[in-house]
């Protein structure tokens, strides 16, 4: 969208002179992007966790009330330690609150789904062995017993 505006200067002799100006405004949508790089460190205080997702420590030191998956590590001195499974943590909840309209007992509950591991899980593709086999298996190992045993 192109837009003329007007300045009107007062110089010191009290004239007027317009200026005209021609700018050009661009409507963005705020993007909402939560793409945000974690630094590669072990730990981090909480008042970094606080700059990087953009939250206030209040809101942190609340949520680890309300989602047990957020368990920072407090050092010796009483200062909490998140873990960068803390700060992802952090990222998740603050997506479902925020951005997806979750309560907070409904994230709590995304959260607790989402780490249960599927109950229909394919079993390992072991071959099936018969009797014999079996025998033949644990005689060989049997005899690797043996010459570990032997060695010392």
């Amino acid at each position: 969208m192109l837009e003329t505006q007007v300045a009107v200067r007062i110089s010191r002799r009290g004239e007027h002179a317009a200026e005209t100006m021609s700018t050009t405004k661009l409507k963005a949508k705020p993007s909402r992007s939560t793409e945000i790089i974690v630094p590669d460190k072990l730990y981090f205080r909480i008042g970094e966790v606080s700059r990087l997702c953009r939250l206030p420590a209040y809101v942190l030191r609340f949520w680890e009330t309300e989602f047990p998956q957020l368990k920072p590590v407090k050092s010796n001195t009483g200062q909490r330690m998140y873990r960068r499974k803390d700060v992802d943590a952090v990222l998740r909840i603050k997506k479902l609150l925020y951005e997806e309209g979750f309560t907070i007992a409904g994230a709590r509950q995304q959260l607790r789904s989402e780490g249960k591991p599927e109950k229909n899980q394919v079993p390992l593709p072991f071959p099936a062995h018969s009797a014999a086999d079996l025998g033949r298996i644990r005689h060989g190992l049997q005899e690797i017993l043996g010459m570990l045993s032997a060695r010392h």
